[in-house]
């Protein structure tokens, strides 16, 4: 089928130049108010659609695949994470996953770093209490917190996010630890100055920051749980840039408040925008509404990503960016 003539649905706002390369290329359909749509909206764009161009907000399950029409061949993911679609279901019926890997590293360990030096520093109290008007000025006992320098940062994932966490952490003079599914080359070990972990419960015991870097699938769900957090030193603080569902948000915020960890820094969240309101309430919690990657480089490049994946589709080859289950 010639591009011009191919079918696709966008469901939410993508970057200007983007959606106008879409449009010259494919017979586009957009989302102009940008509101997410509904899971009637996004069958009946499954239903009609030749390629579907989601995100991270679109759940894809097995009986929205069914409904699909014998048209669809292609989602075309925007974003690197594709737990929200069921690609095995979307493999038996002949539709391929696409993705977009290999952007989000550098921009989500920069926002990793961020979260670390506002809590470890108390951004949220010194600016709340900038800003509630009480400051009265310098003292050498205010808003003490702690240096990175010589902390033992231990990584919960050591792929793209993680390695780029660990390089950017030697710079801060930390001492990196990690735990993955397998153990990276030794060269990459070298090159990141990092230590391998073959027990998560012995390395989450030892460090004083813990950052997740991992994706989110079954068996990772709650990898960080109410019975690894107890693990940790009290004085250890949480970072998660990653997904939400990987940590118990109700033990961690039953934890923090109780004075068993010192603190969370956590862009993400186990039930998406519902936030534990008990979690708000927190001083030495820095929440961030899912920015980690909200670069306009980043948004771009995804979106360059996108028109690859369907314009080789539609030329008949294999998306370079396909997602298999194996692969999960």
């Amino acid at each position: 089928m010639p591009s011009s003539k191919l079918s696709v649905v966008v469901t939410r706002r993508l970057p200007a130049t983007v959606e106008k390369r879409l449009s010259e290329l494919f017979d586009v359909k957009l989302n102009e108010t940008d509101t997410p749509l509904s899971r009637d909206q996004l069958t009946a764009a499954l239903r009609t659609a030749d390629v579907l161009v989601p995100t991270l907000n679109d759940t894809i399950d097995a009986g929205m695949l069914a409904q699909a029409g014998d048209n669809l061949r292609l989602i075309a993911n925007y974003g690197s994470g594709v737990d929200h679609i069921d690609v095995a279901t979307a493999r038996q019926r002949g539709i391929l996953v696409s993705n977009t890997p290999g952007v989000l590293a550098d921009d989500t360990a920069d926002m990793t770093m961020a979260l670390m030096l506002a809590v470890m520093r108390r951004f949220r109290e010194g600016s709340s209490h900038l800003q509630s008007g009480d400051w009265q000025g310098w003292s050498p006992s205010a808003f003490l917190g702690a240096r990175l320098g010589g902390k033992r940062l231990g990584i919960l994932g050591m792929g793209q996010v993680g390695s780029a966490v660990a390089r950017r952490a030697n710079a801060f003079g930390m001492q990196v630890f990690y735990h993955n599914r397998k153990r990276v080359h030794k060269d990459a070990e070298t090159a990141l100055n990092a230590t391998y972990c073959e027990s998560l419960d012995q390395m989450l015991a030892r460090m004083d920051v813990v950052s997740i870097n991992c994706p989110h699938t079954p068996s990772t769900f709650h990898l960080l749980n109410a019975r690894r957090m107890k693990l940790m030193k009290p004085s250890a603080i949480v970072i998660n840039t990653s997904r939400g569902e990987v940590v118990d948000e109700n033990a961690l915020t039953r934890m923090l408040r109780a004075g068993e960890l010192a603190g969370a820094g956590l862009d993400v969240f186990e039930h998406g925008n519902e936030i534990n309101p008990r979690l708000r309430e927190l001083n030495n919690v820095m929440l961030l509404p899912h920015m980690a990657s909200a670069t306009e480089e980043a948004r771009v490049e995804m979106g360059e990503k996108v028109i690859i994946n369907i314009k080789t589709f539609a030329d008949g080859h294999r998306p370079p960016d396909q997602v298999v289950p194996s692969m999960l």
